[in-house]
């Protein structure tokens, strides 16, 4: 690959070392290359939110970063969220609340939530609306969704856990 740029990659808190073209996403690093299948590929397009990631705590579209621009970042996905298998406070909230469906749009989802209970511990309804507004669930008409992250938010005196 003679137009690859050598890049350095920290995605959950490991760094990688890799050779990529200018025009590669980091929805196909992590999916491809990093073999990390959480994060989805929905409309590659950056409308529906599944290849949502962390990029320094902020949410973001894999779909539409280009690897090259996310070196000297800090990136997480879902599988960075849970630690040792131990699920932090939104995976355990959706899990009681029963929010998950068929689990395509929750890794994005999950990612979105936690950003907002990190910037905002006690969001109401509308505040909660508002930060998955860019996330799209196919399957329900997002009241458990809203109701797990409202749960999280009741669990999460301060910080979420990462």
């Amino acid at each position: 690959m003679s137009d690859s740029k050598a890049i350095s990659l920290k995605v959950n808190g490991e760094v990688h070392e890799l050779a990529v073209r200018p025009t590669v996403t980091l929805l196909q690093v992590l999916r491809e290359r990093l073999l990390l299948r959480g994060t989805k590929r929905g409309c590659n397009q950056g409308v529906c939110g599944a290849c949502t990631v962390l990029i320094d705590d902020v949410p973001a579209r894999g779909c539409l970063s280009l690897a090259v621009n996310c070196t000297e970042r800090e990136i997480t996905t879902i599988e960075g969220m849970a630690p040792k298998g131990r699920l932090n406070t939104v995976q355990q909230a959706y899990l009681e609340s029963g929010a998950v469906q068929c689990g395509f749009c929750t890794p994005g989802m999950i990612l979105t939530a936690t950003a907002l209970l990190k910037r905002n511990t006690k969001p109401d309804r509308d505040d909660i609306r508002e930060a998955i507004s860019g996330n799209l669930c196919r399957c329900s008409g997002y009241v458990k969704i809203v109701e797990a992250i409202q749960l999280a938010s009741d669990g999460a005196p301060g910080e979420v856990e990462k």
